[in-house]
């Protein structure tokens, strides 16, 4: 099979952009020179509305806004925010920063591990939680630190990690 056939299979693999990506999309076009320009916000539209970006759903946006699908991919491989892959319904960002390190953040993401039977980059069986490392949530000073969806959790302990988890499954 030449990359040309490979391009074009891949091109009917792209799914169809729901009306509200689209009027997002669009949206955002008035705020950018470009439409390569827009390639972030539609991702972060489309992965608001899937929950993450698919092949499918990449190839949908680079069609769209009439860009290469590898700059696209680059973009959604650069931002660490950009799942790529199914996430659970609460994505908790860890910091692994120096600071978080200095403060036992390898301690606290253990309970984790083995409270959710989760490592880096894995999502609980119940599909409720996935840990993602970062590089930094700026909030040094009251590390170990995370973000669950939202919400910035400091000064964190086994006992805290317990009511987080608490909190989040009350929620359902």
């Amino acid at each position: 099979m030449s990359n040309a056939d490979v391009i074009a299979s891949s091109e009917t693999l792209a799914r169809k952009l729901s009306a509200d990506e689209i009027a997002e999309i669009e949206h955002e076009m008035t705020l950018y020179p470009d439409k390569q320009a827009v390639g972030l916000e539609a991702l972060k539209i489309v992965q608001k509305h899937q929950g993450w970006v698919s092949d499918e759903s990449l190839l949908a946006i680079a069609r769209y806004l009439d860009i290469p699908v590898a700059d696209l991919e680059g973009v959604a491989t650069f931002f660490n925010l950009i799942y790529r892959q199914p996430v659970g319904k609460n994505v908790m960002l860890f910091c692994d920063s120096v600071s978080c390190w200095i403060m036992g953040c390898e301690g606290i993401k253990d309970d984790i591990k083995n409270k959710l039977a989760i490592d880096y980059g894995q999502t609980s069986e119940d599909g409720e939680f996935t840990l993602i490392p970062v590089p930094c949530l700026g909030d040094c000073d009251r590390a170990p630190v995370m973000m669950v969806g939202e919400e910035l959790h400091r000064n964190l302990t086994p006992e805290k990690i317990d009511e987080i988890i608490q909190e989040v499954r009350n929620k359902k």
